[in-house]
């Protein structure tokens, strides 16, 4: 079974892990814009909005250090809406990366993958700024990924999704009750996506 390179629970473990994610949600200093990434305007997957991206979506993204230029905010709004919005529209919302269907979420066959690579191709696009995309749209099933996660956990591999979803299950789903049990701690709500709360753990415990 293709697991993540990088040790997941040593990770996750330990009352440092849950102080840092409610550092970044609560603290007062520094404030973190991305506190705000997964909440904003209700949120990417609220309904009326799951399945096209908006203006607010952008902005969210931006809460995350990533700048989209004009021309493609105007690709992905405008230009293109329609062909992306329409993959868009056929990945599943409101699903659990661990509950879908490992053809969901194939890191080279799945719509999703298919929307990935229809965005980095826009200039101005890279893959950080895709994942950050997908994960405001599909919180609960597609992850931000961006260079320092690939760090800590798939140094030197490109697919990530299916190893993720494979790791969140294994040992009969440990990190999952860690993730759980970390979002408690944090002081955060129920059904914050506990993706996000592997993105700021994982993001938060490994900074330099």
């Amino acid at each position: 079974m293709d697991l993540l390179a990088g040790d997941l629970m040593a990770l996750l473990d330990g009352k440092k892990t849950v102080d840092s994610v409610a550092r970044y949600y609560f603290g007062s200093r520094p404030k973190f814009t991305g506190r705000h990434f997964e909440s904003l305007g209700g949120g990417g997957d609220r309904p009326g909005v799951e399945n096209e991206f908006t203006a607010e979506d952008l902005v969210a993204v931006s809460l995350l250090s990533v700048n989209i230029p004009g021309e493609a905010a105007s690709e992905i709004l405008e230009t293109q809406s329609e062909e992306l919005n329409g993959l868009l529209s056929r990945i599943p919302c409101g699903v659990t990366i661990w509950e879908a269907k490992p053809s969901v979420i194939d890191d080279k066959s799945s719509e999703a993958a298919f929307l990935w690579h229809k965005l980095v191709h826009i200039p101005g696009v890279a893959w950080v700024t895709a994942n950050k995309l997908l994960a405001r749209k599909r919180p609960h099933l597609l992850p931000v990924y961006d260079r320092v996660v690939k760090a800590a956990l798939q140094p030197k591999k490109g697919d990530f999704w299916i190893p993720l979803r494979n790791s969140l299950l294994s040992n009969d789903g440990e990190a999952i009750a860690r993730l759980e049990e970390i979002r408690v701690g944090a002081g955060l709500m129920e059904g914050h996506p506990l993706l996000r709360v592997l993105d700021v753990a994982v993001w938060m415990t490994s900074q330099p």
